[in-house]
């Protein structure tokens, strides 16, 4: 089958995650996208025989499809960070359309925190890691996320005014929707002052202020419309409505502007136009909050917000539960969960949205947008998404 649009034409049938969440010690990364598959394909209603596509990232398409015993047509290992499933939603989009393969599912399982099966992470700091961050970036402090991803947030907060307990309202908003989800990991109340009184991480992120480090996956089954509607299935379809994708730079030293992010702007802008609906359109959120200046920026770039007002906002109670635009309702990376690699987690709560299953259900959501980064500011997708028929 080849369709000329992707619009309307390809949905997600199959949406789940890892029978666990949190510390999971008796599976590895592989045992976690096997279970998040199994589930994601118990969901979907398609048999796993008619599964002609695999798309992951963390481990290789074909070690997944040789593990759950699937013979392949389309292969997708496009690793670039957190937003990493975003693009093979994206890809595995327009391969069914092209009528390049069938049926996609697309997986994801990381031992964050037990590192089941993880090996060292050979070379770093011992001069054998030839990467442009090792050469121009680590020799001068910066090590990790909590040092490299807030590097523009000082800046951005001395041109814009927004304040640390702006910041910290990110957390305390997320934490309210978690409240909520029996599964999120943190679920206790928080005030602003308990975010500036937890332990300073790299100022001025504070630990509430920065993401779980969790293990579990998830995993998502794609294929056309005209497939899903022969299916006998528990859910209505959710059907893509415009993807986009973009990069900017491996080293977040080297971003255009420190306060703001190019491929935010750029793979946004992309999924809105494919779509044809603006932010004023969107009833639900989801943006990848690895920490607390996350959903800040995006709110602006994405353009829901505008410069500067992003911190306001979310200070004045729009994006938790009862405001105007319900934002990371699953809890986020911040209160929910983060394996490393957060992106699925973001699309997977936007499909519940939809389908009208979430654990902090919102009343009339027809059209979400899962925003995702990679890397340190590195790279972005987006997905625009509804439950509307055509």
């Amino acid at each position: 089958m080849s369709i000329t649009s992707v619009k309307n034409n390809v949905v997600t049938v199959g949406a789940a995650e890892t029978t666990e969440l949190g510390t999971i010690t008796h599976l590895t990364s592989m045992g976690l996208h096997a279970d998040a598959a199994r589930n994601a394909i118990a969901d979907s209603g398609i048999p796993k025989d008619e599964i002609d596509g695999v798309a992951c990232a963390g481990q290789s398409p074909v070690a997944v499809a040789h593990y759950l015993g699937i013979t392949s047509k389309y292969l997708d290992g496009t690793s670039v960070g957190g937003c990493s499933f975003m693009l093979h939603v994206r890809h595995a989009a327009a391969a069914i359309a092209a009528g390049m393969c069938e049926v996609v599912l697309v997986t994801h399982g990381e031992s964050g925190k037990s590192r089941v099966g993880v090996g060292g992470r050979g070379g770093r700091g011992g001069g054998m890691d030839a990467s442009l961050q090792a050469q121009f970036e680590m020799p001068y402090g910066p090590t990790g996320p909590p040092t490299m991803f807030p590097m523009g947030v000082l800046r951005y907060m001395k041109e814009t005014g927004t304040t640390h307990e702006q910041l910290a309202s990110v957390a305390v908003a997320q934490r309210k929707w978690a409240a909520m989800n029996p599964r999120a990991m943190m679920r206790d109340p928080i005030t602003v002052d308990d975010v500036l009184a937890s332990r300073m991480i790299s100022y001025p992120m504070h630990l509430l202020e920065c993401c779980l480090v969790t293990d579990g996956g998830g995993a998502l089954v794609i294929t056309s419309a005209e497939r899903a509607a022969s299916i006998d299935s528990q859910h209505k379809p959710v059907y893509i409505l415009g993807t986009g994708e973009s990069s900017e730079t491996p080293m977040v030293s080297q971003m255009n502007d420190l306060t703001t992010s190019r491929a935010f702007r750029v793979a946004s802008g992309k999924a809105f136009a494919e779509a044809g609906v603006t932010p004023s359109d969107v009833d639900h959120l989801m943006i990848y909050d690895a920490f607390a200046h996350l959903p800040i920026y995006g709110l602006e770039d994405l353009g829901f917000v505008g410069r500067g007002e992003a911190g306001g906002f979310i200070e004045a109670g729009h994006t938790s539960p009862g405001g105007s635009l319900p934002l990371n309702t699953n809890g986020g990376g911040l209160s929910y969960t983060h394996t490393g690699m957060y992106g699925m987690f973001a699309i997977q709560e936007s499909v519940r949205q939809l389908r009208g299953t979430a654990p902090a259900q919102v009343d009339g959501v027809e059209i979400s947008v899962a925003h995702g980064v990679g890397g340190m500011f590195a790279a972005s997708g987006t997905l625009v998404l509804t439950n509307v028929e055509p």
